[in-house]
C-alpha cells in the first residue's frame, strides 16, 4: 500500500488544492492532507478551522484523511507511514521551490520520494493568497471555492 502526504496550510482550501488532493487519491492507496500548524506566514484561520474545512470539503473520498502536523515534513510522513510527498504546481516559479524543498527533503529522508502535479488548467491562477485577497476586498469567491469555504471566509472577512 502506498501512502502519499499532501502537506500544506491550506489557508483556505480551494478548488486547486481539491483538484490536486482527488487526482493524488486515483495515484495511491492512501492520501494524507497533512495541515500544517506553524508556517512562517500570515494566517487568516486557525488550525482548526482549516482542518474542519478541509476535513468538510473531503470527507466523500474514502482515501483521503485530514490530519493536523506541526513537525518537518518529512517526519510527519515517516509517522503517517507515507512513502511519498505530493504537491501542486501552478507557475513556473513554484518549480524553483518545490526543487529545493524535494533535495532537503532527499537529504533529510531518501525514502521519501516527491511526486509534483500540475495544477489543472482551470485553477492554474488560483491560489490561497489571492482568495483571501478578493474575498477581503467583498468580492465573490464562489468559483475558486466549495461553499462552505466561501461562508467561512465572508464570515471572517466581516470579523
Amino acid at each position: 500500500m502506498v501512502t502519499a502526504v499532501y502537506p500544506g496550510t491550506f489557508d483556505p482550501i480551494h478548488n486547486g488544492h481539491i483538484d490536486i488532493a482527488l487526482r493524488s487519491a486515483r495515484i495511491f492507496d492512501q492520501v494524507i492532507v497533512g495541515i500544517y500548524d506553524r508556517p512562517n506566514k500570515n494566517l487568516m484561520f486557525s488550525v482548526n478551522e482549516r482542518l474542519d474545512l478541509a476535513k468538510e470539503v473531503l470527507q466523500d473520498i474514502p482515501n483521503i484523511k485530514v490530519v493536523r502536523y506541526d513537525e518537518l515534513t518529512v517526519e510527519f510522513c515517516r509517522r503517517m507511514g507515507a512513502q511519498v510527498i505530493v504537491r501542486g504546481l501552478r507557475v513556473i516559479s513554484d518549480f524553483e521551490l518545490e526543487y529545493q524543498m524535494a533535495l532537503t527533503n532527499r537529504r533529510l529522508s531518501p525514502e521519501i520520494d516527491m511526486v509534483c502535479l500540475m495544477t489543472s488548467l482551470d485553477y492554474a491562477f488560483i491560489s490561497s493568497t489571492i482568495v483571501k485577497d478578493v474575498a477581503s476586498a467583498g468580492g465573490g469567491v464562489s468559483e475558486f471555492v466549495p461553499e462552505v469555504v466561501a461562508r467561512a471566509l465572508a464570515a471572517h472577512c466581516r470579523r
